[in-house]
């Protein structure tokens, strides 16, 4: 048996030990982490870095991680978290009561309805089959088609759609320019664009025909759905542009054309509690898209959703701000959270935040679920990066004006789960310059441990 003293020693020899080998490797984690901070190129930039081994709940190393930084698109993950957590199996597409004449809808902010991404439409089948006169009430939508924040400008750009309580097709236009060979005087063979619509539109459609550009192009008035179409040498060319949503008025008009009927407002027709529902996609089946993808428009409509489901009705700042007094009341540094995509530059987390949501996610999900909707090295938005680690790292970007993110989880050569958040803001250089920078960093630490 060992004296007490000889236990004592044991124990101080082993304490030690461990607390140099922690020292050692956040010094050793700190010169790779110089190769992104020092360098010349980042020398206006912010910079905050976090890693963390959950299996012993300790951190590997931290570097301005309780310091806030503009998130970009890793603001998904916290609503991919959310989503996970309270929209169950499956979407819920519509919510519907009925009597001997009529149905009543009520919207539920599916971003899946009619989306060409989804094949499978089972609200489009119920509303086709129906003989009974239909009505929706969409009292329940308590929000604003942008997001705080947004810049107005970008309003043109599919990863700009407006949010509304009955989305289709994305809540875009697809607008597309093709070429035919032609003799338009008779004599003389050449190539004449022509450009249309999916789905056929009967809004207000311009040609400019004095622009010199070559490229093809459409713009839309800011706050009408007027479009000018720029014809360009293309030979085949598409531009999905957002339409003006007029709360549901626009999905309603696309909507007829699909059905075959008209669908009528009447937000003062008393609704039955007791609201069948018709579910459209599997949950995952989005996230997973909306992950890979980095899509702004899912994942603002999925705030919405899991708004509805909670509050009842959809609005933005009345469910980030219940979220964040309870599934997140114990973040380390409490942060302003305004969309569910991380278009808007409102938004504020640090590096320890998204290792918490990221450790809570493991905890109450599994990994297994979170590699079938985080994308891999080679795939997704990590399709030109970490292409040797595929399988190794499942993470999300972000990328704003001089914002660059990356979070997610990493398993080391030594099969060591890490959980790692690096933020950069407010650097002047090309991004691809950073992310390569953050993946020969990732790199070093998942091959030496």
């Amino acid at each position: 048996m060992f004296s007490a003293k000889v236990r004592s020693l044991c124990i101080l020899l082993l304490t030690s030990f461990i607390i140099f080998s922690s020292c050692s490797i956040q010094r050793k984690i700190a010169r790779y982490a110089n190769i992104l901070i020092k360098d010349s190129s980042m020398a206006t930039a912010h910079v905050g870095i976090s890693i963390f081994e959950p299996a012993t709940n300790k951190y590997w190393y931290n570097y301005q991680a309780d310091k806030y930084f503009v998130p970009a698109s890793n603001t998904k993950i916290p609503t991919c978290y959310a989503a996970m957590k309270y929209l169950g199996d499956s979407l819920a597409g519509i919510r519907y009561s009925e009597n001997d004449t009529a149905i009543f809808l009520v919207p539920a902010g599916d971003p899946t309805l009619l989306h060409p991404g989804f094949k499978n439409q089972p609200v489009i089948d119920f509303l086709k089959r129906t003989k009974k006169k239909i009505f929706i009430n969409d009292s329940n939508w308590k929000d604003l088609p942008l997001g705080s924040g947004w810049d107005w400008d970008d309003y043109n750009g599919s990863y700009s759609a407006e949010r509304s309580a009955l989305p289709v097709y994305g809540n875009v236009i697809k607008w597309i320019q093709t070429q035919t060979l032609e003799k338009p005087d008779g004599i003389n063979e050449q190539w004449v664009p022509s450009a249309f619509s999916e789905p056929e539109v009967n809004w207000e459609v311009n040609f400019d025909t004095d622009s010199k550009d070559s490229a093809f192009f459409v713009k839309r008035k800011r706050d009408v759905n007027s479009y000018t179409i720029y014809q360009g040498n293309e030979n085949y060319i598409e531009q999905n542009v957002p339409f003006v949503t007029y709360g549901i008025q626009s999905a309603l008009e696309l909507l007829k054309d699909t059905i075959g009927k008209e669908i009528l407002i009447n937000n003062n027709l008393p609704l039955n509690n007791h609201l069948h529902t018709i579910y459209s996609q599997p949950l995952d089946t989005l996230l997973k898209s909306l992950m890979y993808h980095s899509d702004n428009f899912f994942a603002e409509q999925t705030i919405l959703m899991i708004s509805n489901k909670l509050l009842g009705v959809m609005n933005d700042e009345m469910v980030l701000g219940t979220l964040l007094k309870t599934d997140f009341k114990e973040l380390p540094q409490k942060p302003r959270w305004v969309d569910g995509s991380g278009l808007s530059h409102y938004n504020l987390f640090s590096p320890k935040d998204f290792i918490f949501i990221l450790n809570k996610m493991k905890t109450e999900f599994g990994m297994k679920r979170i590699q079938a909707i985080f994308p891999t090295g080679g795939a997704g938005t990590l399709q030109n990066y970490y292409r040797k680690d595929s399988g190794s790292i499942y993470a999300k970007t972000g990328t704003l004006t001089g914002v660059i993110t990356i979070s997610g989880y990493l398993y080391t050569k030594q099969n060591k789960l890490l959980i790692f958040s690096v933020l950069v803001n407010n650097h002047r250089t090309a991004a691809t310059v950073i992310r390569n920078f953050t993946q020969q960093f990732l790199e070093t630490i998942r091959n030496r441990y």
